[in-house]
This record gives C-alpha cells, sequence and structure tokens, in this order.
C-alpha cells in the first residue's frame, strides 16, 4: 500500500542527517532543499549540524511527529529507529542503508523485521539499499541528476539505484523527460508490483502515460499482470527490463520443455500478455521511452531523410529486419522533390540530400513526406561534418516540422561534440534526440508492434473437467505410464494414438491382432526413449515384433513396451512446465528430433486464448512447413492451435502438472494426434 505521507509528506526527518554533502545523509537534504521542499525539514544527528532551512535534532526520541522518515544510518541501527519512529506516529519510510538481503541471511531476517513492522503499523517503506524517491513534492535522493519534474514525463520504477542514476543521465542527454522516479532497492516491503497497482488504481487522464521499470524481481506475477496490462488498456505505455535470468535458464530438466523453457523465454511471456515491451539493455529502454514521448507512429512505413549515405544503409537493414517497411518512393511529386535538391541527391528512399543539403531543402522534403500516402513516419538524420559552419538553422527547421507534422519526426542528431550546443538548444525545446540511429532501427519496431494485453482475456478450453480432477487426485507424483497419461489428454480432448503396453511376448502378439500395420514399439521404463534406442519403427510383421520386444527388453530400465500404430504425417510439439508463480509455461514448435536441433519454438503463459495460440504458431521459423510446402499438405493451423489452447487449459486446471511433452503430435490437413506423451506430477 503506497500511502499518502509518502507521496505528498508535509514534514521530513534525514536520520543520519550531514552538513558534509559527499554522505547520502549530506546530500539528501542538499538535494531537498534545492528541490524547493515546502514543508518541515528535521536533521537528527548527535554531533551538531548547522543548515539553513534544516532543524537539528539530536536524538530520535526528541523528534516531533513527521510523515516521512529517510534513513542513513548503519543497517543494525535500523530495527530499533523505525520502531521508535512508528510509535511516534511516522508510517511513511526511505531506507538508504545498506547490509540487508543483498548481504547475507541475517540482513535478511532483519530486513525482513522491519517491513513486518511498518506492515503492522499500515505504513510504506521504500528500500532497503536504495537511493530514494523523485516526485513533484520532493527530491529525496543523495544521488545526482535531479531531472526537472515533467507531469507528463516517464515513470521510472528501478530495483538498483546506480542503474535509476544511468538511465536519468542518459535519458536527460537524449531528451527524456521523468515526472515520479522511485528506487525500490531490495524491495523489502514495497515491491515493483505494489507500484504499479497505485499507478493503476490511481490513474487519471492528466497521469504520466510512461513508465520504464529496470527490475531484478517479480515476485508476485499475477498481480504484475494484472495491473500492467490494465494500465496498458488505459492507454499507458511500459516498457522494462528484467535481468538476473541466465543462472536459473541453466538448470537441468528432465522434459524437453523443461529444458527449453529459461527464465528469459518465462520473462519475455510475461512482458508479452502483459502489454510490456521486453529491452533488453539502458539504450534500449530509454530509446523507447524517448519513442513514447513522440507523436504515434500509424503505420509502418518510414521515410529516411540524411545528408549521411552510410547511416541510411545501417537504418534500412535495421528497421526492415524488425518488420518495418522504408517503401521505394517514385512518383510525378517525387521528380519535382528531386529538382529541388543539389545533383547527384537520391529521392527514392531513403532520401539523400548530400552534405551540402540546406535546411530549406530539408523542409522541402518534409513537408513531401508529410503529404505522401506511403509514408506514415520520418527519420532525419542530420550531424555536423565538422566544418565551420552552424546546423542552427536546420536544427530549427526541425523544431518546426516537428510541431507542424501530423506525422512523427524522429531526430537523429548523432553529432554530440561538433554539434553539443544545437543540440542542446534542440532539446531545451521539449524534443528527443537518437544519436545512435541503429538503436533506433532495433526500437522503433518493438515501440510499433508493441504486444497488446491478453492478461483476463481468457477462458478455459471445454474439457471433462470432473474426469481430469477425478485422475489427477488419485495420481501420485511422477511420471505417469502410458495408459494414464493417454486417459488424461483424451479428456482434455487431445486425441492420442491407441497405446496398449505389453509385459509379454504373448500379450504383445495377441495385440497385434487388433492394430494395422505398419507398427510402432516403444520402451516402458527409460525416460528419452529416442535417446536410449527404445524406438522402432515401421515393424510390417510378427516376426518383427518378437524381435523387437526382446531387443527392447533387454535394455537397462526397460520393463515393458508399448504397441502403436504407426501414423505418418509431420511431426508438431506442444509442452508445458510450471515455472512457481509464473504459472505453466506452454511451448509449441517442430516436433521429433527437430525440437531441440533446431530450437524453434513460440511460447506463452496458461491459460491462452485463440488470438495468443495462433500467433504463437505465426511466429515459429517452421510456420511454412505446417502450412504445407512442395506439394506436401501440411497441418490444420486451427487444429494446432486448438491442442495448444487445450494443454494450456489442462495445466491450469490442474497445477498439479509439473511437466507435460506431447512429442510428436502427427498429422496432415485436419488430422492431428499425439504419437507420444510424458506428463509429470508434482503434489
Amino acid at each position: 500500500m503506497i500511502i499518502k505521507q509518502l507521496l505528498e509528506p508535509r514534514s521530513i526527518a534525514v536520520i543520519g542527517a550531514s552538513e558534509n554533502t559527499v554522505k547520502p545523509g549530506g546530500k539528501v537534504i542538499a538535494n531537498l532543499i534545492n528541490g524547493h521542499f515546502k514543508g518541515k525539514l528535521y536533521g537528527v544527528n548527535k554531533h551538531p549540524i548547522h543548515i539553513a532551512g534544516v532543524e537539528h535534532i539530536q536524538q530520535v526520541e526528541q523528534l516531533p511527529p513527521v510523515d516521512l522518515a529517510i534513513i542513513s544510518i548503519p543497517a543494525n541501527n535500523c530495527l530499533h529507529v523505525v520502531t521508535q519512529l512508528l510509535n511516534k506516529g511516522t508510517k511513511a519510510f526511505i531506507i538508504f542503508s545498506a547490509g540487508f538481503a543483498e548481504s547475507d541471511s541475517e540482513g535478511k531476517a532483519l530486513e525482513a523485521q522491519i517491513a513486518k513492522a511498518v506492515d503492522e503499523a499500515g505504513g510504506t517503506m521504500i528500500g532497503p539499499n536504495c537511493i530514494g524517491v523523485i516526485n513533484n513534492y520532493y527530491k529525496a535522493v543523495f544521488t545526482l541528476p535531479v531531472p526537472e519534474f515533467d507531469p507528463r514525463g516517464c515513470e521510472l520504477i528501478s530495483s538498483s539505484g546506480a542503474t535509476a542514476v544511468f538511465i536519468m543521465e542518459a535519458g536527460m542527454a537524449a531528451g527524456l523527460r521523468f515526472s515520479n522516479i522511485y528506487s525500490i532497492g531490495n524491495g523489502g516491503q514495497t515491491s515493483a508490483e505494489d507500484l504499479l497497482e497505485h499507478m493503476d488504481q490511481n490513474h487519471q487522464d492528466d497521469s504520466p502515460p510512461i513508465k520504464l521499470l529496470y527490475l531484478e524481481s517479480i515476485n508476485n506475477p499475477f498481480k504484475f499482470m494484472k495491473h500492467a496490462a490494465s494500465l496498458v488498456r488505459k492507454g499507458c505505455k511500459i516498457a522494462a527490463i528484467k535481468s538476473g535470468y541466465s543462472e536459473a535458464g541453466q538448470r537441468a530438466a528432465s522434459s524437453h520443455t523443461g529444458a527449453l523453457a529459461t527464465s528469459d523465454i518465462l520473462i519475455r511471456a510475461l512482458f508479452k500478455k502483459s502489454g510490456v515491451v521486453y529491452c533488453s539493455s539502458r539504450d534500449e529502454l530509454i530509446y523507447l521511452g524517448c519513442i513514447f514521448q513522440t507523436k504515434h507512429l500509424n503505420g509502418p512505413n518510414l521515410a529516411i531523410i540524411t545528408h549521411a549515405g552510410g547511416s541510411a544503409v545501417m537504418l534500412t537493414d535495421t528497421l526492415t529486419s524488425g518488420g518495418l517497411k522504408v517503401p521505394r518512393l517514385a512518383n510525378e511529386d517525387t521528380q519535382k522533390l528531386l529538382s529541388k535538391l543539389n545533383p547527384g541527391s537520391s529521392v527514392s528512399n531513403p532520401i539523400d540530400f548530400l552534405a551540402t543539403g540546406t535546411g530549406e531543402q530539408l523542409s522541402a522534403i518534409i513537408d513531401y513526406c508529410e503529404n505522401e500516402k506511403e509514408v506514415d513516419g520520418m527519420i532525419v538524420v542530420f550531424g555536423s561534418p565538422g566544418l565551420l559552419t552552424s546546423v542552427s538553422d536546420v536544427y530549427m527547421r526541425i523544431h518546426q516540422k516537428i510541431e507542424g507534422c501530423n506525422k512523427p519526426i524522429y531526430p537523429v542528431l548523432p553529432s554530440l561534440i561538433n554539434a553539443k550546443s544545437e543540440i542542446e538548444e534542440f532539446l531545451s525545446k521539449h524534443h528527443v534526440n537518437f544519436p545512435d540511429e541503429v538503436t533506433l532501427g532495433k526500437a522503433l519496431p518493438f515501440a510499433y508492434f508493441s504486444p497488446q494485453p491478453t492478461f483476463g482475456m481468457t477462458h478455459l478450453v471445454p474439457m471433462e473437467t470432473a474426469t481430469i480432477r477425478s485422475l489427477v487426485s488419485q495420481l501420485d507424483n511422477g511420471y505417469l505410464d502410458p495408459l494414464q497419461t493417454r486417459e488424461l489428454l483424451m479428456a482434455a480432448g487431445i486425441q492420442m494414438v491407441e497405446t496398449i503396453v505389453c509385459y509379454s511376448l504373448e500379450t504383445l502378439l495377441a495385440a497385434s491382432e487388433k492394430m494395422n500395420y505398419p507398427m510402432v514399439l516403444k520402451a516402458v521404463g527409460p525416460v528419452h526413449k529416442t535417446e536410449s534406442g527404445g524406438v522402432l519403427l515401421n515393424l510390417q510383421s510378427k516376426e518383427q515384433l518378437a524381435a523387437g520386444y526382446e531387443k527392447l527388453l533387454s535394455k537397462r530400465e526397460v520393463i515393458a513396451v508399448q504397441l502403436q500404430e504407426m501414423i505418418d504425417g509431420e511431426e508438431l510439439f506442444c509442452g508445458a512446465v510450471r515455472q512457481g508463480q509464473f504459472g505453466h509455461l506452454v511451448l509449441c514448435g517442430l516436433g521429433g528430433i527437430f525440437l531441440e536441433v533446431i530450437n524453434d519454438v513460440a511460447n506463452g503463459l496458461a491459460p491462452l486464448n485463440d488470438e495468443e495460440a495462433h500467433e504463437m504458431i505465426h511466429s515459429l521459423k517452421a510456420y511454412k512447413i505446417i502450412k504445407g510446402y512442395r506439394n506436401r499438405p501440411g497441418v490444420n493451423e486451427h487444429v494446432f492451435a486448438d491442442v495448444i489452447k487445450r494443454v494450456a487449459s489442462l495445466v491450469h486446471l490442474a497445477p498439479e502438472i509439473a511437466e507435460l511433452d506431447v512429442n510428436p503430435l502427427k498429422g496432415n490437413g485436419a488430422r492431428l494426434i499425439a504419437v507420444d506423451a510424458r506428463i509429470r506430477i508434482e503434489k
């Protein structure tokens, strides 16, 4: 819960205050004063401090009641101080101090005690191990820079104080504007999810529309998705970095699905379902924020306007690789435009008006693009060639066109030294700058193809719910046997080839009388049948079945064999793996041995709706194989999507399923049937 005393305090006490601005307790006071905090300000230190506008208090016991306490003292003293302040009625805390959960188990326990005390008092704590909070009422950070508050600027939530500083520094240099900034540190009591909840519940038409997140943990995925998706549906744009996924992504897993379900894939699926744009670096995050602060791009077609040919080539390559278009422009108006430019210029797109191009020519080009129906937005690359001539006139024209055009204009002004003063003047007019054209080329597709949130828009597929719950409730932990697996999948509406488990040769030969050749024998016992040589295909006679039976039973761990008719068709895969509080991650792709060799999989968080399932299929590199190629019929996409939705619904209905593999699914045309499957229960 984010209380008013944290957001709009009438009084602030700095515990560990100092006259020395090199210390956190001194720098935060300087920032509060320079930020024009209008309330009462106290500095608590046993030694005298003399700072104009700050009332010195020697001991916490001597403090009058205050709304907000900023604590910058050793960690082992924090619990006692917080308890004293709570008894005085203080309910809002920002704890700079380090030495808590990030250090050791003792620090973690101490942090939990403080959080519990604040919780029980109905208070709010930011930190510990953070740099503080910036909003329109106060600047409670001990770092620089302190951005000027812009009510329509970006809200920033960061798990790392240093990263927040880096984002502010680079963002301000690019013209990015900021509103509320929260450095949450360890998130001992207040997490990023709590702040998103507050932003969602208090969203108004004039609320900051852009949220930038740097996260090192997501403790409540459901809460994150709920409020992020709600904010996006209210018109907000959210971009985020989630770090710290590599180690978890290397864990061993017994199923194909578990091995493929790395933490990075999980976070991407979570962000996608929430409508959050995934970023992998600070530069991408800052560029996304700058793009969100420009006019909306209503189509994929971009005109590149430049006097630097190399930049245009790199930018074109990057944009088109990301799915946007740089259409060729060739019509009567294009020729009229060319006549206004210097000899050697090109207007086919990219529009290159050479290093000798003028501001007047640039204006003519932008006017042409503004009225050209094949152009949805413009990127203007214009730097200084290093000569004495100023680019002020050109940048003034770009400013005027940004203000006057309906289509977005993205300025790439790369001369950060040669045109330093001109760029600063340009940015002072509330514009942004993208100094690196390739980073812009990567970020623009992310912004244009921003995912639409699907959280809360999914219904479970109709299936035999009572049968499924009855089966699962009776099962023990571990892998199901083949018949249990088939029964569970059939109850979910997923067709599976008839399977007979044979513990003797006589049973096998008798069962074969009821099936058609060719047949398949599979070992019962080993986890990975193919890798252990436990699958024998295309058996055409009883003699081959008998020989196959003896061969499989001679292998280690094999206790029986499965008998199935051999099914033809393309091999596909669908599986799911439980990921703690995130629920189940569902994956699909080509099946059989190609699954791990090609590693072409799509994913989504269960449950999934029809649109999500089809989008997963379309995103596969192997989509052409699914559609059919070279007179091969392919697989009915709608049937495959139905299987994906059923797997997602099954694991959501039966969360005891830890891992599920349906591999391969075989089919052509409208028929798709599971040939092999494995399900592990973990209650």
